[in-house]
């Protein structure tokens, strides 16, 4: 990664991942756990209500999903750009 112009879009595919990643966790923990909550009450999941499973569960779930696909998707990235370990 010599050149300026490679460099700048390896760090704003960075940044677009982590993006992405932050509004699909917001949208999971708060958006479900609490903002559609009175949405997803009637909804049953695992033996509760769904929102109160996605405040409880969920995102931590999807925590843990988002981790996984940004670690395989940043080695992507390093081999595109040649920055691999």
């Amino acid at each position: 990664m010599a050149d300026t112009s490679s460099s700048n879009a390896y760090w704003k595919a960075n940044i677009r991942m982590i993006q992405i990643s932050l509004v699909i966790w917001f949208v999971v923990s708060f958006g479900f756990g609490i903002l559609l909550r009175p949405m997803l009450s009637g909804i049953k999941f695992g033996g509760t209500d769904l929102s109160f499973w996605f405040a409880q569960q969920g995102s931590i779930l999807v925590f843990l999903v988002l981790i996984f696909v940004y670690a395989w998707r940043m080695n992507k990235l390093d081999r595109e750009y040649g920055v691999e370990e």
